[in-house]
This record gives C-alpha cells, structure tokens and sequence, in this order.
C-alpha cells in the first residue's frame, strides 16, 4: 500500500476519476451526483443549470462572501475527458490506479479534474480554518470543453443565470509544466478553422485544362505552408517567444474527387489556423481572401470557426485580482513564467464577456501527459496543489 492511499482528499480525487466523463455522448449524470454529493459535505449550496440542453449540466457550488455585493470570483473546471485508447494503458483509463511512486494514472488526472477537486479540497481546509472571505466565490463544472464548450461554457456566459452571479474575475486550466517553472496564461490565440471549398474546371484526367480544382488547390497551399514556415522559423530563431507567441497553421482535411480519371469540379482543404494576439484578424481575413482571387476566384471560405480578437487579462496593477494572484504565488516563491495560452480553453469564452481570466493548473515536474496515453498526476504534486490554491483563493477572493 502507497503512503497516500488513506488520505481523503486523494480518495475523492480518485473517486472523480473513476467516473468515466469521456467523449463522446457523455452521461454527465454521474459527475453532478458526485458534485452534489461534495457541496454537502462541505455545507455550501449547489445549483444546476441547463444553458443549452437537458444533457448539458453546468454545476455551481457557491460559497457567499462577507461582502456579497462585490464582483464575486470563479473557480472553473470541466468534467468532461477526451477519448482513450485502452490498449495503449498499461492501466485502466478510468480505474485511478495509484503506484508505489503515488502516481494516480486515468484520462483526467492533468486535464482537469484534478484541478477541480483541488478547489474543493483547499476551500474545505478554508472553512474548517475559519478563514474569512470578502468575496463570493462560485466554483463551477461545465460540460464540452473538450468539443469547444458551444453547449457549455459559451453560452452559459450569455445566460441570465450566469449575470446573476456578476463574476469579476475567474481562474481555470492551465497546462502541467516537465520542469520547476509553474505557466500562468493570461491570454489565448484566436482559434480558425478554415474550410476552403475550392471550384474549377472539370473534365478527362487526360487533358491538360485551365483552371481547375487542383492548380488552385496547389496555390493555396503553398501560400499556407509558407506562412507556417514563416511562423516556425520566428519561434525558432526567437528562443523568448513561445509555441503561444505565434500563429499556427495546419492542414488537417483534404477529400474530394469522383473518380481517378476524372478532374473533379469540386475541392475541399481545411486549415486549423491559431491566430497570435498580435495579429490583425480583417486584415489576415482580407489576405486569404486576396490569395483565392489571385489564382482565379471559384474559392468559397467556409469558418468552421472564426473567435474574435478577445480583451487580453491585464498582469499588471490595474486588475486587482491579478495583483492578489501574484502576491500569493510570490509568497509561495513559486518559479513562474507568464505565458500566452497555446490551446483553447474556456477562459476565451470569460475573457470575451469582458471578465479577466487566468489559467492555472499547480502541475510542475510533471510529464504533460494532456489527451495521452497514461495520463497520470502524482499525489504529492497533487496535495502541494492544494497547498497552493489555500493561498492564492483567499489573495483573490479579498482583493
């Protein structure tokens, strides 16, 4: 037996990683259970809402503040996991095996339940402490983060519900970190995915036609992978910029055709593009735009997605929860590097209603192991996490 199998917070994290929130078609039935089954025990109300469809639940645990009038702050989290692959486990994704080392292995140790049950585990040693809290604090379960969060988080931001809870500030995910350096995210590229359905001349693969679907296929991708190069070579040559710093572009589909004789009349390529912050979204639209005209026109853009540009989280003294943040994690002495955030989280849907966010997750010397096989967290990373947010929740909540 592990020296952490007995200790409670490590059950109830265990306890919520066996519960298999895994895409796609998930019961979230289980989870708001379990949750309902915590606000109890921790003697705070729990209330669920359905912003977009019965299956949908986004639970909310509210702990009132001294001065419930003021902005209150949010804990996110989301309970669903990406899809697993088991024969690639050496342990079960959903058992929450713990080995001799303490390591917890199951789809969602880093990405995030982890981080939600952390919330709970330091505000139940808030309360038994009789810490005091000037601001409500709301720590909330939403559901679909992993597909996007358009059923959970998006539009349970637009909600009455949500305003009724007049949110000034919210923490959520971050990413775990290989070395001793904690990444604090303060912003996120713009996610693009651009379908380009592609019109041109059609006839016998033997002729040599003007004008067709492929020509203009092979312009479009070559202005595309140039701009990744261009990209890459940045963050290369730059060793102070990030993965983060600069725009991504990716082919990911390509399908068409009819026939192997047969020129087809329609082409269809889609690009996962994340746009930097620095970037000018009308004029990369107008650019694009400008290279489908430039090879002959017949090229309709089809946005799989298209996010605003969002307000950036201010890190300096103008948010006062930023500067409660960091004076909690410069008390801790934490090594810290504050980065824009590679991915998408939840945090962009926050951010656009105009409310800074940050991303968090207490996960240092750790492999990151998000959407991996053997997904794993250690307890001891696990508690000195929870160590971390009874410091930094009440920097916040007071600011």
């Amino acid at each position: 037996m592990s020296a952490w199998e007995n200790n409670e917070e490590i059950q109830r994290f265990r306890e919520y990683l066996r519960i298999p929130s895994v895409h796609p078609d998930i019961d979230y039935t289980s989870c708001v259970e379990f949750l309902k089954k915590q606000a109890a025990d921790l003697e705070l109300p729990i209330n669920v809402y359905y912003p977009s469809l019965p299956t949908k639940p986004v639970v909310v645990i509210t702990w009132i503040g001294q001065q419930p009038e003021l902005p209150s702050v949010i804990l996110n989290s989301h309970m669903d996991v990406v899809p697993v692959f088991p024969e690639k486990w050496t342990h079960p994704p959903f058992s929450a095996d713990m080995d001799e080392e303490g390591r917890i292995f199951a789809r969602g140790a880093q990405d995030m339940k982890c981080v939600g049950m952390q919330y709970l585990a330091a505000i139940r040693s808030l309360k038994a402490n009789k810490v005091t809290l000037k601001r409500t604090i709301h720590i909330t379960y939403v559901p679909d983060e992993e597909i996007g969060g358009h059923l959970g988080m998006e539009v349970f931001v637009k909600s009455d519900d949500f305003k009724k809870l007049n949110v000034g500030f919210s923490l959520d995910e971050g990413l775990a970190s290989v070395d001793d350096i904690y990444r604090i995210y303060y912003a996120e590229r713009s996610i693009w995915q651009i379908n380009f359905k592609i019109s041109g001349n059609a006839g016998h693969g033997s002729l040599l036609l003007k004008n067709t679907v492929g020509e203009k296929l092979q312009y479009i991708l070559n202005k595309m992978m140039t701009l990744r190069e261009q990209e890459s070579k940045r963050l290369e040559s730059d060793s102070s910029l990030t993965i983060g710093d600069v725009t991504t572009v990716n082919l990911t589909k390509i399908h068409g055709g009819v026939q192997s004789n047969v020129i087809p009349p329609l082409l269809e390529a889609c690009f996962d593009i994340r746009l930097a912050i620095t970037v000018d979204h009308k004029e990369f639209e107008n650019q694009v735009r400008k290279w489908c005209a430039e090879i002959g026109g017949g090229i309709e853009l089809e946005f799989e997605q298209k996010e605003p540009k969002v307000p950036l989280t201010k890190t300096d003294a103008t948010n006062p929860f930023w500067i409660g943040f960091k004076k909690a994690i410069d008390d801790l002495k934490l090594n810290v590097n504050i980065l824009v955030f590679p991915g998408g989280t939840d945090s962009r849907y926050v951010r656009e209603a105009g409310i800074p966010a940050i991303g968090f997750s207490p996960m240092n010397n750790t492999p990151v192991l998000l959407h991996d096989h053997d997904e794993f967290i250690k307890a001891d990373t696990y508690l000195r996490g929870i160590e971390i947010y009874k410091k930094i929740i009440p920097a916040v909540v007071n600011a």
